[in-house]
């Protein structure tokens, strides 16, 4: 049985729908732990309504990002990780800290990368006249919203698109597409060489976006 570890900052929509695929899907993990940076995340009551452990290491109490990284990384150690997963954590982490869980630590990002890394991805996609927008599931890795490749989902950008009703049908599409990539990690089928990931038993037959 592999722990995973979700780390979060707000209501941690992701969140719930690994927590709730976990179960309904009897992976051979469990979620041992829910951590988030903010004491306040809705994404905390959810998590202890289900039995998960929760704790906060709130970022606001440490003086530097080094600081905060290094009680972060104590504290989810404490939960013996197999995989760690990013839902929505809004803190850039340090290098040594991704060092740290290199290989196990999963990202979320809300564009089809490499294409719009940061922040407002949606407004960027509609204002750079993209037909297609969505998601990717990656490796995190010490640059910002790069790492190998797990999974992409597209979605059509339409005419009367804002950044709020794509963005509500992008986040659809993750909560089929971060589930499915966090089982793969926990059954051991992802093989990453050359910076590109395969699944162990070929390309996986699951497409996503519509």
């Amino acid at each position: 049985m592999k722990n995973i570890v979700i780390l979060i900052s707000g209501r941690g929509s992701n969140m719930e729908a690994i927590v709730n695929a976990c179960s309904a899907e009897q992976w051979p993990a469990r979620v041992a732990a829910v951590i988030s940076n903010k004491p306040e995340a809705g994404g905390l009551a959810f998590a202890a309504a289900h039995g998960i452990a929760t704790a906060v290491v709130d970022h606001k109490a440490f003086d530097s990002r080094e600081a905060f990284d290094a009680e972060l990384a104590r504290v989810i150690e404490g939960f013996a990780p197999d995989v760690v997963v990013l839902a929505g954590f809004m803190r850039i982490l340090t290098p040594d800290f991704v060092r740290r869980f290199e290989g196990r630590m999963l990202n979320v990002h809300p564009s089809l990368l490499p294409s719009f890394p940061g922040l407002h991805t949606h407004a960027r996609a509609i204002e750079a006249g993209c037909k297609l927008a969505g998601a990717t599931v990656h490796f995190v890795t010490a640059e910002l919203d790069h790492g190998p490749i797990v999974a992409q989902a597209a979605v059509p950008v339409r005419p009367d698109d804002t950044p709020d009703t794509l963005a509500a049908r992008v986040l659809v599409q993750e909560h089929q597409m971060y589930p499915q990539a966090v089982r793969w990690m926990v059954e051991g089928a992802l093989k990453v060489a050359d910076g590109r990931v395969t699944h162990t038993e070929g390309e996986a037959q699951v497409r996503f976006g519509k």
